[in-house]
């Protein structure tokens, strides 16, 4: 018998595979990805990003990250800026042509979520944005813990 907090994330997994369903619907008015959404989104709050950084935040691998970067640097979204620090690395900016496209994304994404969370008032709205917070620092820190680098030498042994 499933216990409620298990059914909670069932409900998480079910609403964010939804939600990224409906994201691609949605972006392909505009001609785009919910993929390329994505890192003009976390570009336009980070500019300045090595691909490695970006790769890390999106969870893309780097080979997918490469080809999404390459399609949005063809249409003149993006441009790759050497870093004056490591000639090895680029960083990545959003260029003019990207505004008016992340206009159109940001407006399509307040209907996106006017959508989703219609039927919730701003305080059940918050509540949960509060929750989901919680829940990720939660994750975040069980990760960390489980990490390798954080295994005491002990439980590496009993791991052999």
């Amino acid at each position: 018998m499933p216990t409620t907090r298990k059914e909670i994330a069932f409900a998480i997994n079910d609403v964010a595979r939804l939600l990224k369903t409906y994201a691609d619907q949605s972006a392909r008015r505009y001609g785009s990805t919910r993929a390329q959404w994505a890192v003009l989104s976390r570009l336009n709050r980070c500019e300045g990003l090595k691909q490695s950084e970006l790769a890390e935040l999106l969870d893309l691998q780097p080979i997918s990250l490469t080809r999404l970067l390459d399609r949005l640097a063809d249409n003149g979204l993006i441009e790759r800026r050497p870093d004056p620090n490591d000639r090895r690395v680029n960083r990545l900016y959003l260029t003019p042509a990207a505004r008016p496209v992340l206009d159109h994304l940001t407006a399509l994404g307040e209907e996106l979520m006017g959508q989703v969370l219609d039927g919730l008032d701003d305080k059940a709205v918050n509540r949960l944005r509060a929750d989901l917070g919680v829940m990720r620092d939660n994750l975040r820190a069980a990760i960390g813990r489980n990490s390798p680098t954080n295994e005491s030498p002990s439980s590496k042994v009993a791991a052999s």
